[in-house]
């Protein structure tokens, strides 16, 4: 018999909504009773009032009065005192179930307990090495770029001093040369 926390919270409630119940006609009884009660007063002195000549029928409205009150007051009480026992059975049994319901919930939550822990050293384990290997993913992209840049920065250098020596070859050749005589000396 498997006992799942729907089905103890729908016995709770179901015997929550009979106890309200149970409740609400020990009430109705309570005040059926008190208006019977009044009813057997009201006869009582409408029998006290009649004059001598029915005094055979008033014994008899007396006796019928005290017969039937007395009967459904009886009646009346066993009901009440029946109710009042399934109540209390009642009472105790929501209170087993709410005992039954800590009992589950207390074992349930140490148990989610422990497969948290249990999965907390699970998931670390893992994620650390993804994050490790990450890790040295993102140092070796670092150092490469490190080294890209180191070889742009010659490349660069090689680069200028190529133009430099290019824009020095250039001006040699815009320059004039001087006419030589056959001395070998510059002449103007």
């Amino acid at each position: 018999m498997s006992c799942t926390l729907d089905k103890v919270l729908g016995d709770a409630r179901t015997l929550l909504d009979r106890l309200k119940e149970h409740d609400t006609a020990a009430e109705g009884l309570i005040e059926q009773s008190g208006a019977l009660s009044q009813r057997v007063q009201s006869m009582r002195e409408v029998g006290n009032a009649l004059p001598e000549k029915h005094i055979e029928d008033s014994s008899e409205m007396q006796e019928l009065t005290k017969c039937k009150p007395h009967v459904l007051l009886t009646q009346e009480n066993t009901q009440i005192k029946e109710l009042q026992q399934e109540n209390k059975e009642l009472w105790l049994s929501l209170e087993e179930h709410q005992y039954t319901l800590e009992l589950i919930m207390g074992r349930y939550r140490k148990q989610m307990l422990q497969l948290m822990m249990a999965k907390k050293e699970l998931d670390t384990k893992p994620v650390l090495s993804l994050h490790e290997d990450h890790a040295k993913e993102v140092q070796s992209q670092v150092e490469r770029i490190c080294e890209m840049g180191q070889v742009m920065r010659r490349a660069v250098q090689v680069d200028d001093q190529h133009y430099c020596s290019v824009r020095e070859r250039l001006a040699q050749l815009e320059m004039p040369t001087p006419v030589l005589d056959q001395t070998g000396t510059a002449a103007c």
